[in-house]
């Protein structure tokens, strides 16, 4: 065995980047727990309208949007693995686009409900769950579009290095958490609760 093998499977301390945000990740998803449950426990318990079903519309291309923003992330990273700048900056800036689209569309349905269909978080027990819940999800993907933001600019100002590469996987991990706790919050909010 050579000496540089023997170098290579020395076992080393994690990345504290790394460990913090996967640390972050699982706080978080206590906390979405939380959320969903108390979503889960009140549905269908609203006596006033409206109701989930009369006016939740699924959010085809928001989501769309997201689900998609987990690969251009994924090839954004791939990008700087190689040391291709323009191909990072590509797909983050995409990613990033995604990720403001996405706001965008939570905005625009937010505006439908409250002024257009009166469900504010005082209307009913429904409102108050759904803002909540969703409302949570948009904070942190409001935390997201941030972090890519900050990314991208120091991408485009020349001084994103190889050394910054953990700080690039570390905002992944979290991007990535955002999209899978849209599936849980899409699969509850407006899948299960508009059959109740």
């Amino acid at each position: 065995m050579s000496a540089n093998t023997e170098i290579d499977n020395v076992w080393k301390l994690p990345s504290h980047r790394k460990v913090g945000m996967v640390t972050l990740i699982l706080a978080e998803s206590a906390l979405f727990t939380i959320f969903v449950v108390a979503y889960l426990f009140y549905m269908g318990k609203s006596l006033n309208p409206p109701f989930p079903r009369e006016v939740l519309e699924f959010p085809l291309l928001g989501s769309i949007a997201l689900f998609s923003s987990s690969a251009t992330i994924f090839l954004a990273e791939k990008a700087l693995h190689k040391g291709n700048r323009a191909g990072f900056l590509f797909w983050w800036g995409f990613t990033l686009v995604l990720g403001v689209y996405f706001l965008y569309f939570t905005g625009t349905e937010w505006v439908k409900l409250i002024y257009v269909d009166g469900l504010t978080i005082a209307t009913n027990t429904f409102g108050t769950t759904f803002y909540s819940l969703v409302g949570l999800h948009a904070f942190h993907v409001v935390v997201g579009v941030m972090l890519l933001l900050g990314i991208f600019i120091a991408g485009i100002r020349n001084r994103l290095k190889a050394s910054h590469t953990e700080h690039v996987e570390a905002i992944s991990y979290y991007w990535h958490f955002v999209d899978c706790i849209w599936i849980v919050v899409l699969s509850v909010v407006y899948i299960i609760s508009v059959r109740v």
